[in-house]
């Protein structure tokens, strides 16, 4: 009976003591600090319970959460049954000190006030606020603390406050209205409808201009959405009209599990307008309408489209809202009017069409292909010209190219055949990695005419080319380079900037017809040059055979002077070559059975094609006649200098000698009083 007794007291006083503390104010005060420091921890904020007053039946709450900021809860409640008839006031003037708590910046102040009444069971809370200058009334009615009603209704609210509010700049003015009447929310159980209306919208044009660099007329906009729920299905509409663009789309849609079946069109006058949507910079104009139906495990999206004048039409296959494949057809597409889209500039105009077939969609395992012809291409030769500063204008081209690419895992396979009134380019296969952007590539390039490439090379040639090699790009360049070309081989090898080129059994009389030089020494020519493009400096060291001279007014000279006849005579010799840019110094040493020719430090300018040129010949032993050549390289100034044939002829006729005691050098020409000369123009 003594330990009935005790455990008796013992209840009576834990309820003594929870009462105390619940709902007394010894007990309040007690309780508040201790609710205070969790509210605190779980907001980051340093809040404080100005009024903490709970008993039995009333509930009294006033939580400061910062000197700007307050929520306040006041009413009537029965522990037993668990019903309450509360009051609530959230008074949120500053926002901006609220970024903790909400994890975003906020700006302005939101301010609401209502009523919550009825049970843990079932409950409704209505309430009204002004928030963005509107009027709103809400009603929501929850069940087990889950929302199975929503009422609400907005008028007027301030598009411009809203985008403060929500810390955006002033990109639109609109008002908007929304009547939400949502008898039903609980899943497969809907049941209502939802209004949203804007009107009077504008786009701050300013605000484009600056933050997106977007230069748009002045463009007013309205919007309608309506939404009917009904079990399972949400049955909408959607119209966005402006001068600008406009956007529609209707159709069904299950929330849980997701089914859509819908249509959508989209009239776009000005693309650019929508850069801030999609990140995308274009501009223009897009007409594109089509279908989407499917789940989330498989969507299909299929449109047709005018971009760029063209007549495209595509479907896509989405799985996990991922794209899947992609099959599309492109027609007549006009290569200006796309590159004016993506803001190129008008490289040229062209008709584009394009076959895509891809099953797969993934950027590790692509599979499918691409096929592109583009026809009727002409270059903008005026465009070209000046923006690569071409001395003289590109001639007008014409162009055509089929192109077949082939996707595998990461790699793409190209195939191309590239035709134009310049050049041609074919290339078998083109391997380009998408994984580590590496690519090896074959190639066949045939140039028609060299004298049409005069306005890149600024210098005339003649005859044509053909060229085969390989391209490697991954972390270093390297490019071979194959041809037959003046009767000889080229065999060429760049590495990043460093190029090598041998040459062999080239024959000089169609070296010097392709550079349209005088065709004065028949030769056959082996050599190397190394040349390094940054730089612009390198090399060139040749051997020649099989010399012959043809007929030139240089050994005509010789033949007047020296009394030698050079034109039946075999040289063989080097010639070795500095480039530094467009200045090349040169050396030429030529010998055959009797005779030679030497010039040494010969300058030649590439580009003024002004030729500086000391030469010694000797014919037959005899003593060195000494030509000079200056000026334009293909009619140069030829200055005789036969002195030193002269001074033999007078100690043999025996009259002593023109200047006694000198002799002469070839870079210190000698001076005698009796010296020959002879200048004439070739």
């Amino acid at each position: 009976m003594k330990i009935l007794k005790w455990i008796v007291a013992i209840v009576i006083v834990l309820i003594l003591s929870v009462y105390v503390l619940a709902f007394t104010g010894i007990g309040n005060s007690i309780v508040a600090p201790i609710v205070e420091g969790k509210i605190n921890e779980a907001t980051g904020l340093d809040s404080k319970l100005e009024i903490f007053k709970l008993d039995m039946s009333s509930i009294d709450i006033l939580l400061q959460l910062d000197s700007d900021n307050s929520i306040a809860i006041k009413g009537s409640y029965s522990l037993f049954s668990q019903s309450f008839d509360l009051n609530y006031n959230v008074m949120l003037n500053k926002l901006v000190s609220l970024e903790k708590l909400v994890q975003m910046k906020l700006n302005g102040a939101f301010l609401t006030d209502g009523k919550v009444v009825g049970d843990m069971q079932l409950f409704n809370i209505d309430g009204k606020s002004d928030v963005a200058a509107s009027a709103t009334s809400y009603h929501v009615e929850l069940q087990e603390l889950n929302p199975t009603s929503i009422i609400a209704k907005i008028d007027d609210a301030d598009l411009a406050s809203l985008l403060y509010i929500l810390n955006q700049k002033k990109y639109a003015d609109a008002k908007l209205n929304l009547d939400v009447n949502l008898k039903n929310i609980k899943p497969h159980q809907l049941e209502g409808d939802l209004k949203l209306v804007t009107t009077d919208g504008k786009l701050n044009v300013a605000v484009m201009k600056k933050d997106f660099n977007i230069t748009i007329p002045k463009t007013d906009f309205k919007m309608k959405l309506d939404a009917k729920l009904k079990g399972d299905d949400v049955i909408y509409s959607y119209l966005l009209n402006s001068n600008l663009a406009k956007i529609g789309s209707s159709g069904t849609v299950v929330p849980d599990p997701l089914q859509v079946n819908s249509t959508y069109a989209l009239n776009v006058q000005e693309l650019a307008v929508l850069k801030p949507i999609t990140n995308a910079d274009i501009r223009g104009v897009l007409n594109l309408s089509g279908n989407v139906k499917g789940s989330q495990e498989k969507m299909v999206v299929d449109g047709i489209s005018d971009i760029a004048a063209s007549k495209t039409t595509f479907e896509a296959i989405l799985k996990e809202f991922k794209p899947s494949s992609l099959q599309a057809k492109i027609e007549h597409l006009q290569l200006q009017k796309l590159l004016y889209m993506i803001k190129q500039p008008h490289y040229a105009d062209a008709v584009l069409n394009m076959d895509v077939k891809l099953s797969s969609l993934d950027m590790n395992n692509l599979k499918g292909d691409v096929k592109t012809a583009i026809k009727d291409g002409v270059l903008d030769s005026k465009y070209l010209t000046k923006t690569y500063e071409f001395k003289s204008p590109m001639p007008k081209t014409t162009f055509n190219m089929t192109e077949v690419t082939k996707l595998a895992g990461t790699l793409a396979d190209t195939q191309v055949d590239f035709n134009s009134n310049l050049a041609d380019l074919d290339i078998k296969s083109a391997k380009f990695d998408l994984k580590d952007s590496s690519i090896v590539s074959d190639y066949k390039v045939k140039v028609h005419d060299l004298n049409r490439l005069y306005f890149a090379t600024q210098r005339k040639l003649k005859g044509s080319i053909v060229a085969t090699g390989e391209l490697k790009k991954a972390k270093d360049l390297d490019l071979t380079m194959l041809s037959s070309i003046a009767g000889g081989k080229l065999d060429a090898k760049l590495h990043n900037d460093d190029l090598k080129a041998n040459i062999s059994n080239m024959q000089t009389l169609d070296v010097l017809d392709i550079l349209i030089y005088p065709k004065i020494f028949k030769s056959k020519v082996d050599g190397v040059l190394k040349y390094n493009l940054a730089q612009a400096k390198g090399t060139f060291d040749a051997k020649l055979k099989d010399g012959e001279f043809t007929k030139n007014q240089v050994l005509d000279l010789t033949k007047k002077y020296a009394k030698v006849d050079m034109y039946k005579q075999i040289f063989v010799g080097d010639a070795n070559a500095k480039i530094d840019k467009e200045n090349i110094v040169a050396l030429l040493d030529l010998k055959s059975n009797t005779s030679a020719i030497y010039t040494k430090d010969t300058k030649l300018n590439s580009k003024t094609q002004r030729i500086d040129s000391n030469i010694k010949i000797i014919g037959n032993n005899n003593p060195p006649l000494y030509v000079q050549l200056q000026g334009d390289v293909n009619s140069p100034k030829v200055t005789v200098d036969a002195s030193a044939i002269e001074h033999e002829r007078w100690a043999e006729a025996g009259k002593g000698t023109p200047g006694d005691g000198a002799e002469f050098d070839f870079y210190e020409p000698y001076h005698g009083l009796d010296r020959q000369k002879e200048t004439e123009n070739v």
